[in-house]
């Protein structure tokens, strides 16, 4: 079974919920105690953990396949940050409205760490 249809499912729906919260107006005063220090360790892991998961399941794959698990691994995985972030405190909402966004980019760094290092990675044949 191929794991990428799966995520594409559950990335859609964390996106769909995030832009639901969004467009309601964070009018959620959640008991969830999320502060920055966690949502960025979760940019940091989920760059970190999706970098790794997409170059170690297209190391030998065609490039148009390749290009389609890029895009669920580096667009999907964010819409959870920005669902984390629109449940959370609605205080902590309030002081750093741009947090989802500097998660964002926290996340693509940590994401493409491990693929830019991707050539080192591949075996190389002999020659």
């Amino acid at each position: 079974m191929r794991l990428e249809p799966v995520l594409f499912g559950l990335f859609t729906l964390c996106w769909t919920l995030a832009l639901v919260v969004m467009a309601l107006g964070r009018t959620f005063d959640s008991p969830l105690p999320i502060s920055l220090y966690h949502l960025y360790g979760l940019a940091v892991f989920g760059g970190w953990l999706s970098g790794n998961v997409y170059v170690s399941r297209t190391t030998r794959v065609p490039r148009p396949e390749r290009l389609r698990s890029l895009l669920v691994y580096l667009l999907g995985p964010p819409g959870l940050l920005f669902l984390t972030h629109g449940l959370s405190a609605y205080q902590s909402q309030m002081r750093v409205p741009l947090a989802p966004v500097y998660a964002l980019g926290i996340y693509v760094v940590f994401f493409m760490v491990p693929v830019s290092f991707r050539r080192m990675a591949e075996p190389r044949g002999r020659g």
